[in-house]
C-alpha cells in the first residue's frame, strides 16, 4: 500500500473524530422512529454537530483555506478550497440504512486534488489523491472491465418531492432497458466510490452539489474511470450533473442519455 499523503491523514483524523458521534446518533435513530417530528431535529443536530467537529479539526491545520460546507455555507479564505459534507445520505441516516458517509475534499485552481469518503457505519474509508491512486481500507481500487452496457450495473439518483427534472423517467427507462439493472443507493458519494471500486459500472445523476461528488470524482479518476456531464461535455466543479463510468461504457451510456 502507498503511504497516505499528509492531507489525507488530516482529513481522516477529522472524519474519524466526527464519526464517533454519528455512529452513536445512528444507533439512537430506532428509538425515535415513532416520534417523526423529533427525527428531523435530531438529524439536523447530528449534521451540525458533525460539521462543527470537522471544521474545528480542519481549520486548526488549514486556517487560511476557503471552506464550502453543506450546513454553514462558504467560509472565505485565501488559499485552497476544502469541501465538507458532514452527512451524505441523510435520508438513509433517518431510516437507519447504513449507506451514510462523511465527505471531505480539496480543490486547487478548480481541480479536485484530494478527497476522502468515510462510511462510519460500515467502517469503509475511501481516499484518493492526484497521482496516488484510489484506495479503500488499504486496498487499491480499480474500475470494472465490462465493455457491454447490457451486462453492467448502473447507479443513479431518483428525484423526490419537487426536485424532479423533466426527463428523469425517460432516462431511467432507457438505461434500465439497456443494462442488467439499476441501483439507487441514496448517497452520491458512495455511488461514485462504488464505481471506483468496480461494484457499479456507471452512475449518473442530476442537480447535485459539489459536496456530494467532490471526493467521488477523484476516486473514479484515480481508479481509471471517466467523468463528464451526461451529454459528454467536460465536468467541472461548478457542474450540477454528472456521468461517471468505467470508461469502457462511457460513450454508449452517454449516447443513451442524449437520445431523450
Amino acid at each position: 500500500m502507498i503511504n497516505q499523503p499528509p492531507i489525507i491523514n488530516i482529513f481522516e483524523k477529522a472524519a474519524i473524530k466526527a464519526s464517533k458521534y454519528l455512529k452513536r446518533d445512528f444507533g439512537e435513530i430506532e428509538n425515535l422512529q415513532i416520534q417523526s417530528k423529533k427525527i428531523s431535529d435530531f438529524v439536523t443536530n447530528a449534521d451540525l454537530k458533525s460539521e462543527k467537529i470537522l471544521l474545528e479539526t480542519l481549520q486548526y491545520y488549514y486556517p487560511n483555506a476557503t471552506y464550502i460546507t453543506e450546513e454553514t455555507g462558504i467560509i472565505k479564505g485565501n488559499e485552497e478550497t476544502i469541501v465538507i459534507d458532514p452527512i451524505d445520505g441523510t435520508t438513509n441516516f433517518i431510516h437507519g440504512i447504513p449507506f451514510v458517509s462523511i465527505v471531505i475534499g480539496r480543490i486547487i485552481n478548480g481541480e479536485i486534488t484530494d478527497g476522502i469518503i468515510l462510511n462510519p457505519i460500515l467502517n469503509e474509508f475511501y481516499w484518493a489523491s492526484k497521482g496516488k491512486g484510489a484506495w479503500c481500507n488499504n486496498k487499491r481500487l480499480r474500475v470494472s472491465k465490462r465493455h457491454q452496457m447490457i451486462n453492467c450495473l448502473i447507479g443513479t439518483g431518483i428525484p423526490y418531492a419537487d426536485n424532479a427534472h423533466e426527463n428523469y423517467l425517460g432516462e431511467i427507462d432507457i438505461i434500465s432497458k439497456n443494462s442488467c439493472g439499476l441501483r439507487r443507493i441514496g448517497t452520491a458519494s458512495l455511488d461514485l466510490a462504488f464505481v471506483a471500486s468496480g461494484k457499479l459500472d456507471g452512475f449518473w445523476e442530476r442537480d447535485l452539489n459539489i459536496w456530494d461528488v467532490c471526493s467521488g470524482v477523484i476516486l473514479v479518476k484515480e481508479a481509471g474511470g471517466k467523468i463528464t456531464l451526461p451529454n459528454g461535455d467536460a465536468w467541472g466543479t461548478e457542474s450540477r450533473d454528472i456521468l461517471a463510468t468505467n470508461t469502457n461504457i462511457h460513450e454508449e451510456m452517454q449516447n443513451k442519455l442524449t437520445l431523450l
